[in-house]
């Protein structure tokens, strides 16, 4: 029990080296907060109806003839085959 160092814990070197990490947290966090508030994303307008027309633009370049094995997945991409 004699040689326990008595040292304020402010002065040991690994407390700060424990708290630096959850404090760089708080402050990046408030630097993000910061930043969301100031700087708000651009609203798209209308982008229903540009989405619409992208789809359109995107079906009448597709192949509905194209054989399975070379065209993608129609599940995945959205393509109803024609019936025959």
């Amino acid at each position: 029990m004699e040689n326990q160092n008595n040292t304020i814990w402010w002065k040991n070197g690994y407390v700060w080296l424990i708290l630096a990490g959850p404090a760089s947290v708080v402050i990046a966090s408030f630097v993000t907060y910061y930043l969301a508030v100031t700087r708000p994303d651009a609203v798209i307008d209308n982008y229903y109806q540009k989405g619409i027309e992208i789809n359109k633009t995107t079906n009448e370049e597709r192949d509905p003839m194209a054989p399975a094995t070379q065209a993608r997945n129609n599940a995945q991409t959205g393509i109803k085959p024609k019936s025959y």
